[in-house]
């Protein structure tokens, strides 16, 4: 075949990036939001290594990809200094962040801006699911810590993941 239908089209790529520590229900809703939309999504864990987290980066990649494989079109991958580094080095036009509430905004506009002056990298903002609308990593960690119930917050591996790690059984 010749002609327009013989082009392929290209791939439409995004990132959806974070630390991930742990990977929440709400991290997942944004990821298999953005899957249905994109044909392929990166998930960026990323290294910052003045931070100690609870879980090392190899871990938070593995929970990740466990509690992602479904999808089919999300690719996990860990990665150090700029976002707009990440996206040039795999042409991902696209980044997809989740908003909670307007003091999230504030933040990620001045970033999102930033990333598009630096690279021409669009940032696409996904109202949350107000279900998890208070949902954040260091709050999972803090209950968990504590012997709070988050089992309906994590998936079920994180949430052994979590018991494993803070020496609950």
């Amino acid at each position: 075949m010749t002609g327009p239908e013989s082009e392929e089209l290209p791939l439409r790529r995004a990132v959806c990036p974070g630390s991930f520590d742990p990977v929440t229900n709400g991290h997942l809703d944004i990821i298999a939001r953005a899957s249905k939309l994109y044909d392929v999504v990166h998930v960026a864990v990323m290294i910052n290594k003045s931070k100690q987290g609870l879980f090392t980066v190899d871990e938070r990649i593995d929970l990740l990809r466990r509690t992602t494989e479904e999808y089919g079109n999300v690719q996990v991958e860990a990665f150090h200094g700029l976002l707009v580094d990440f996206c040039k080095q795999r042409d991902i036009p696209a980044i997809v962040k989740g908003l909670r509430a307007v003091s999230d905004f504030d933040y990620e506009l001045q970033m999102a801006q930033m990333n598009n002056g630096l690279s021409g990298v669009e940032t696409l903002f996904v109202p949350t699911n107000p279900t998890y609308s208070f949902l954040s990593s260091s709050l999972v960690k803090e209950v968990a810590a504590w012997g709070g119930d988050v089992s309906h917050l994590v998936p079920p591996i994180v949430l052994e993941a979590l018991a494993e790690r803070l020496g609950r059984k």
